[in-house]
C-alpha cells in the first residue's frame, strides 16, 4: 500500500488539499454564523427554542439528501458542498455558544451591570470569555463532523478525498479506500489538534 500511496502522492496530495480547503471554507462561515445566531438567542430567547429546533431538524437530514437539495439552487461543485456542510455543522455550535452563555453564574452579570457595563461590553469582556471552553467543544465538534461529511459531498462534484474513496469502492480497489480513509482522518487529527491549541491558548 505504501508503495501504491507513493505512486499516486501528487494525486492524493491535490485531493487532500482540495478536502481540507473546503472543510475550512465551510468551518469559517460556519463558526461566524453559529456565534453570531448563539449569541443573539441569548438576548431573544424567545428565538431559542425555534433556532435549536431547526439546526436539529437540519442534522436528521441525511447528509446526501442535503446536499441535493442544494443542487438545484447553487449547482454542483463547492458551493453546495460548502453550503451543505456550514448547516450541518450549526447545531453544536449553535447549542454550544448559546449554553455556554446562559449557564453563567447570574451574580457575575449582575456585578457587571452594577460597574455600569453596557450589554455589548458585558458579552465581550464577560460572557464570551467565560462561555469559551464551552464554545470551543461545539467548534471542534462540528469540525470533526464537517471532515467528515465532506466526503461525500463528492457525490455532488466537490472533490476531495471522498472522491478518491469512491473511486476505489467503483474499482473494487481497497487501497485507494483506505488511503482516502486514512488521509480523511489525519486533517481530522490537524484540525482537532490546532482548534485545541486556540482553546488552551485563550481558555480562562
Amino acid at each position: 500500500m505504501l508503495e501504491f500511496a507513493i505512486s499516486r502522492w501528487q494525486t492524493i496530495l491535490k485531493m487532500t488539499i482540495d478536502h481540507f480547503t473546503i472543510v475550512v471554507i465551510a468551518m469559517i462561515i460556519s463558526i461566524i454564523a453559529g456565534v453570531a445566531v448563539g449569541v443573539l438567542i441569548t438576548y431573544k430567547k424567545s428565538w431559542a427554542n425555534v433556532i435549536l429546533n431547526v439546526a436539529n431538524i437540519l442534522m436528521t437530514i441525511p447528509s446526501l439528501a442535503l446536499f441535493s437539495i442544494l443542487i438545484p439552487i447553487m449547482g454542483i461543485g463547492r458551493a453546495p458542498a460548502i453550503a451543505g456542510l456550514v448547516l450541518y455543522t450549526q447545531l453544536p455550535i449553535v447549542r454550544n455558544v448559546y449554553t455556554g452563555i446562559v449557564n453563567i453564574d447570574p451574580s457575575i452579570i449582575e456585578a457587571a451591570n452594577g460597574m455600569g457595563l453596557s450589554k455589548a461590553k458585558i458579552m465581550y469582556k464577560i460572557k464570551l470569555p467565560l462561555a469559551f471552553p464551552v464554545i470551543m467543544a461545539g467548534i471542534r465538534t462540528a469540525a470533526v463532523m464537517g471532515i467528515g461529511i465532506g466526503a461525500i459531498a463528492a457525490y455532488i462534484g466537490a472533490g476531495g478525498l471522498g472522491e478518491y474513496i469512491f473511486q476505489g469502492i467503483n474499482r473494487g480497489n481497497d487501497r485507494m479506500i483506505l488511503i482516502g480513509a486514512i488521509m480523511v482522518s489525519v486533517i481530522t487529527i490537524i484540525i482537532d489538534r490546532g482548534l485545541g491549541m486556540v482553546q488552551r491558548r485563550f481558555e480562562i
